[in-house]
């Protein structure tokens, strides 16, 4: 008998029987649609929007009162001395300069905060994707950008989903 005649005999006999329900041992789920589809990953998403907006607002106003700043500093040019007029300047450079230092810290505690909610989120999920894992009798999970290929039984992001609505709400209890 060849290798080839082994081995398909072999893979047949370890298929289920017609009509078996087969319980694969490897499980895999989606974080990415688990955050954004879930009560919970939603809250967090427009809690950091919001954020994210007011941010942008304050931007936007900053940008306005420097460019009338900037305005204002150009018109009154002709009436300066060069020394006066470089002083203003210069002053008004130190000032953009020190306004983008903060913005960019601002952008920056924003980007941890999402990064810290996506931690705790993520910390707090694992639990039920854990309790799934035991009741469907799998011995390992995967993370979905992990895999190249899976059989649509094996996917438990639907059902970590309604677990997680279930279980967790929006996340504020």
């Amino acid at each position: 008998m060849s290798f080839w005649r082994v081995l398909l005999i072999c893979l047949c006999a370890a298929l289920p029987a017609r009509g078996q329900e087969v319980t694969p041992q490897i499980l895999v789920f989606d974080m990415n649609r688990i955050y954004f589809e879930t009560l919970y990953g939603r809250r967090i998403a427009e809690d950091l929007n919001q954020a994210a907006a007011a941010v942008q607002e304050e931007n936007e106003q900053i940008v306005a009162t420097l460019t009338e700043e900037e305005r204002s500093l150009t018109l009154r040019r002709p009436e300066m001395t060069p020394e006066d007029f470089r002083a203003e300047a210069d002053a008004f450079d130190a000032k953009v300069q020190e306004v983008r230092r903060v913005r960019d810290a601002k952008n920056v505690e924003l980007q941890a905060a999402d990064a810290e909610q996506r931690a705790t989120f993520e910390d707090r999920v694992q639990g039920i994707i854990a309790n799934v894992m035991l009741e469907r009798g799998a011995v390992i999970v995967l993370e979905q950008r992990s895999v190249v290929m899976s059989v649509r039984a094996a996917n438990i992001t639907d059902d970590v989903i309604v677990r997680v609505d279930a279980e967790l709400g929006d996340g504020t209890q």
